[in-house]
């Protein structure tokens, strides 16, 4: 059982027995893990307040090679993000952040995954709340492409055609737009062409680009991101806390 030190941010925490905590850590140095830390809810832990969801600083572990639960020695906290817990549009992105990683980020260590995690956790923390819708999308789009899973915008999902201007239709299980042929064989959303540049640009990360969007067009987005998701990253299955942020007016 070797001590390590890395770099981590708190995913997701929650009580164990009367007097612990397990706490789910992305790691720069170790991927993701699981911990408990003994003692945490005790009135004099040495944890104090330190293990609140999305906080970042330094974990100290004691890593079992042949077990998936090891112990916490110790978390020094260097950005805590107390925002998160103030405003639910902002604690509801990070969160739904923090699950795709949870779940879907692999095993092995992958620092840039873990230095944009932490990227955009900063960015949702400080960015205007009118330009948090877009923001959100970017980033959860982002690391949608970290894991390995981005939709195809450049030429056809389908055939590979390249695409024309102008409004465009969208394919869930294509996991794309589609070209005008294709598009007439199956179940699409349509994008007019603003709305076409807009998806582009958030996709792409450049929330900076999109600006303000309305709440109408928002929520549309953020359907479409969570479809996507639940088709080719979560296979079917219901990401919880994307659900949520899906469903804020």
């Amino acid at each position: 059982m070797a001590l390590v030190s890395t770099p981590a941010v708190i995913l997701h925490a929650f009580p164990y027995g009367e007097t612990s905590k397990i706490v789910r850590l992305m790691t720069r140095d170790h991927g993701v893990q699981s911990a408990i830390a003994k003692g945490a809810q005790r009135a004099k832990s040495r944890f104090g307040a330190r293990l609140q969801v999305l906080s970042e600083g330094t974990a100290q572990l004691y890593l079992k090679p042949t077990r998936d639960l090891h112990t916490l020695a110790e978390f020094d906290v260097a950005v805590q993000r107390p925002v998160f817990a103030a405003h639910v549009a902002r604690f509801a992105a990070g969160a739904a952040l923090a699950e795709l990683v949870l779940r879907f980020a692999p095993p092995e260590p992958h620092p840039e995954i873990f230095t944009l995690v932490v990227r955009e956790l900063d960015h949702l923390a400080a960015v205007p709340a009118e330009r948090l819708p877009a923001a959100a999308l970017a980033a959860l789009w982002a690391v949608i492409a970290a894991l390995g899973f981005t939709p195809s915008v450049d030429v056809c999902a389908r055939d590979g055609r390249t695409l024309p201007a102008g409004k465009i239709a969208f394919s869930v299980p294509d996991g794309g737009f589609l070209c005008t042929a294709c598009a007439r064989a199956g179940k699409t959303t349509t994008l007019a062409a603003p709305h076409r540049g807009v998806f582009e640009q958030l996709v792409a990360g450049s929330a900076g680009e999109v600006g303000v969007l309305a709440a109408r067009d928002a929520a549309a987005h953020r359907r479409l991101l969570v479809r996507f998701v639940e088709r080719h990253v979560a296979e079917g299955r219901e990401v919880r806390a994307l659900c949520f942020w899906e469903g804020l007016a």
